[in-house]
């Protein structure tokens, strides 16, 4: 055999040894890891993507919108293909895009052993059809959403914040946002997209249609919200306390017309403030209500025929209950006051007189026939439920303390909440604060008869004592109207040494107008002001403020 032939035959063995190998290579991909690699290269031809529901709008009573969801988009790299063009270039264009540094943008779409990157999420939708528009291969787009709150700084807590779960879907964190969530959220949908070799769409199929979420309609009316949160931010500025609430309702129907607290937060940026500022306080913060909590004690007593609004009471300067001894505010001698003018100078000594005469027992109904130690029930997150001591825990002198306000705890609403039975003729309802979702209106709450109309109208007309010379909120005054309310000046408790604070305190004023048939009610809480201290000086000008603006605004007559 020639030497050419020799050759020839080892070229040919060497050819069909390589066959024989790769035929043996076929088969053994196509067998043993056939269903390994068919799973694989399916997951990279054929994915089924979430599509995001559109969150719900959020709006006051008159339609104004507080919250909304912006069409945006999550931007997504290749590095496999982005390396084979310009990097750098490509990350020059993108970073004004997706608002980030050109650096920061270089290293997410160079990130090494690796064909999904996020660069940025919730891109707004018009830069993200710029992005589109430069045609970018191996950069490509997931629908989102972006929540956005156009009053900025208004309602901050009541609204709430947002956040996304482990999918990336937008959930309600705080507020409304968390206790709406479910109708806000809608129902996400799904598609089946088909991709070429280079992962570009060839087929988009839908799998489940996307359904938005329902519209929530707040019984809120953002005028009346945006004046009462610039009262307290004035309030704020002036006493510089560690916080101040105020709550508007209307008293016939127990809805909420502006919850404000100090300070602000946005919840555009939640992080702009601590945690502790974005508690919503009217549902979420608890606090000794001192005399503001007196007119319970005397409607109780009323209804249990123990006393009468033109009762006179021989009253000495200061009482004793078991080892406490109480006096007035204001130091002065013996006194014969009507239950009206106990309630009119805030007499403690007085109101002390008359929860005596009543008992622990039916002093105890009254009080949580009115509400107070369990939540009002209104549709909002974190809400308190107070502290009302049983009878059985009641000591030899909580007698002395509990009918003045003290000794027990409220949160803003509940107090605003019970003052509203007193305004409407003697009829307990839970708060209101949404009123329609999804276009069907939320059922007003029925509430039940707590007094008689006739003690309601007694409290109503004794209230009107307050603002009369001689009581505690007579500086205070709306021309054309006749008002009702009452004033309350409690003792913090000092949480070192768990006595009464003798520097730090909480003023409040509940009031409501006309005072004949009310149809507005506003409670003010303000916590632990310097420079002054009186529910009558400091919280009683607010409240004559917030509610001669909504008077005026709902166009209630002057009565």
């Amino acid at each position: 055999m020639s030497l050419l032939d020799r050759r020839i035959g080892l070229l040919f063995a060497a050819f069909l040894l390589l066959l024989v190998l790769a035929f043996g290579r076929a088969l053994y991909f196509g067998t043993v890891r056939g269903g390994a690699l068919t799973r694989v290269a399916a997951t990279q031809q054929v994915a089924v993507d979430v599509v995001p529901a559109r969150r719900g709008t959020i709006t006051d009573r008159n339609g104004d919108e507080l919250a909304v969801s912006e069409q945006s988009a999550t931007v997504i790299a290749n590095p496999y293909l982005i390396r084979k063009a310009s990097p750098a270039r490509i990350a020059g264009k993108l970073a004004p895009l997706v608002h980030m540094g050109a650096d920061a943008v270089l290293r997410a779409i160079t990130k090494p052993d690796s064909g999904y990157v996020i660069v940025a999420r919730q891109v707004p939708g018009v830069d993200a059809d710029r992005i589109k528009a430069l045609g970018i291969n191996g950069i490509s787009q997931e629908p989102s959403e972006h929540r956005t709150y156009p009053r900025g700084l208004l309602a901050g807590q009541v609204l709430g914040i947002v956040g996304r779960d482990d999918n990336g879907t937008t959930v309600g964190r705080e507020g409304l946002e968390y206790s709406r969530n479910r109708v806000l959220s809608g129902s996400a949908g799904k598609v089946r997209t088909l991709r070429d070799a280079l992962g570009q769409p060839l087929q988009v199929t839908d799998l489940k249609q996307a359904r938005p979420g329902a519209k929530v309609q707040l019984t809120l009316d953002a005028a009346i919200q945006q004046h009462a949160e610039s009262v307290l931010a004035g309030i704020g500025e002036k006493y510089r306390p560690k916080s101040a609430t105020a709550v508007v309702m209307d008293p016939r129907t127990n809805e909420v017309l502006a919850m404000a607290n100090w300070p602000r937060v946005d919840p555009n940026d939640p992080a702009g403030a601590p945690a502790e500022a974005r508690q919503n306080r009217a549902v979420g913060y608890t606090y000794e209500p001192g005399s503001t909590f007196k007119p319970f004690t005397v409607a109780g007593a009323l209804e249990d025929h123990t006393t009468t609004p033109s009762t006179v009471y021989d009253l000495a300067p200061t009482i004793t209950v078991a080892d406490r001894t109480i006096h007035d505010a204001e130091d002065r001698g013996p006194e014969a006051l009507t239950t009206a003018q106990i309630l009119a100078k805030s007499s403690n000594v007085g109101a002390i007189t008359i929860g005596l005469a009543q008992g622990r027992v039916r002093f105890d109904h009254w009080i949580r026939a009115f509400g107070f130690g369990k939540p009002t029930g209104i549709d909002l997150p974190g809400e308190e439920r107070g502290i009302q001591p049983k009878v059985s825990q009641y000591s030899g002198s909580s007698m002395g303390n509990l009918p003045i306000g003290q000794g027990e705890a409220v949160t803003p609403l509940q107090i605003a909440t019970a003052y509203s039975a007193l305004a409407n003729g003697g009829i307990l309802r839970r708060p209101q604060i949404v009123k329609d979702v999804g276009g069907v209106p939320v059922p007003r709450p029925r509430g039940h008869r707590v007094i008689s109309e006739q003690v309601s109208a007694e409290i109503r007309q004794m209230l009107e004592g307050v603002f009369a010379p001689g009581g505690t909120a007579a500086e205070v005054s709306i021309p054309g109207y006749q008002l009702a309310g009452k004033t309350g000046t409690a003792n913090k408790v000092d949480p070192v040494t768990h006595e009464y604070s003798s520097t730090n305190y909480v003023a409040s004023f509940v009031g409501f107008a006309p005072a004949a048939k009310p149809k507005l009610l506003v409670s003010v809480m303000v916590d632990q002001p310097q420079g002054a201290i009186y529910g009558g000086v400091v919280a009683a000008p607010a409240f004559g403020d917030i509610a001669q603006f909504a008077l005026q605004y709902l166009q209630i007559p002057p009565k």
